[in-house]
């Protein structure tokens, strides 16, 4: 397959990627704290993901990883899997969706500072550019919705530790896929996560307070979709992506989820499965909405033509 054909569906993965996380946000609505703590939504995520990973691992051509590349193996299951969704799903909990758009929007800028001092990445004007366009289009998507409720300083660090994780995982997880399959990754990452969550002390504290009889089959699959949509597939095909486009042009794709969870707003709305959030969509937030898709095209032909050199 030709290698520009390779990076266009590299950024259409990492479209999808942002669409299952858009689609989470509106599904996975009231499942925390009513059913699941975070912890214990995070672990089911972890395992369920995890088995699935070895399942389809078993079909495929063995690959061996070598002994020199387990601690960095580890170290992007802590900063990938572990902290990453731990200090999210807490920090959502504690703090207001307006400041956590704010704050995951800086998660492109993190990829790009630590990728230039840990992979020697360029940092060009054309690349500031889309980053920048696409954070202030983000950032005013996000104040427009502001709901004024639940601010807390605790869960704004929540946030950011949070983002500041999956930075650090999308830029050292960038050398072991030069060397292995993205499914091969992707698999001991969360075997190595997976770890992390058995040693981690609150995960029994809350599993033995889950009511499981409380949680009826609309809940059970909204877990499911998380599990395997939102925890599977998305990080799989992140994976995917990082094999072709770099670590900034990848976290870009993020900008996009304030377009695509009110997009989802609309289809579930219609469909019935979600309350109505269409009133709040206004001419305002399209213009947003231009500002983002702008921004992440910006980043994404910078990724594409510094490949074509």
């Amino acid at each position: 397959m030709p290698l520009k054909h390779s990076i266009w569906r590299a950024h259409l993965a990492l479209l999808l990627v942002n669409m299952l996380y858009g689609a989470g946000h509106i599904l996975a609505k009231g499942v925390m704290p009513a059913f699941l703590t975070p912890t214990t939504f995070i672990f089911f995520r972890i395992l369920g993901a995890t088995l699935l990973f070895w399942l389809i691992k078993a079909f495929l051509p063995k690959e061996r990883i070598q002994r020199k590349d387990i601690g960095l193996f580890m170290l992007c299951a802590l900063f990938g899997v572990t902290i990453n969704q731990l200090f999210f799903f807490h920090g959502l909990s504690l703090s207001s969706s307006i400041n956590s758009g704010i704050i995951m929007t800086t998660n492109p800028i993190l990829v790009t500072i630590i990728a230039y001092f840990l992979l020697k990445e360029k940092i060009t004007t054309t690349k500031v550019t889309g980053i920048v366009l696409g954070a202030t289009g983000a950032i005013l998507l996000s104040l427009a919705g502001n709901t004024g409720k639940g601010d807390s300083t605790l869960g704004d660090l929540f946030l950011f530790i949070n983002a500041a994780s999956y930075a650090v995982y999308l830029v050292i997880a960038k050398p072991l896929m030069q060397r292995y399959s993205p499914f091969t990754v992707i698999t001991y990452v969360f075997t190595f996560g997976l770890f992390y969550m058995l040693i981690y002390p609150p995960t029994y504290i809350d599993i033995v307070q889950i009511d499981f009889s409380a949680i009826h089959s609309i809940i059970w699959a909204k877990i499911t979709y998380i599990v395997i949509g939102v925890t599977f597939f998305t990080y799989l095909l992140t994976m995917y992506g990082l094999k072709y486009v770099g670590p900034s042009v990848a976290s870009a794709y993020i900008y996009t989820q304030p377009v695509l969870v009110i997009g989802f707003a609309y289809l579930f709305s219609l469909l019935g499965v979600a309350d109505d959030y269409t009133n709040t969509i206004t001419l305002e937030k399209i213009g947003y909405m231009v500002m983002i898709f702008t921004g992440v095209w910006i980043t994404a032909y910078y990724g594409k033509k510094n490949r074509d050199k």
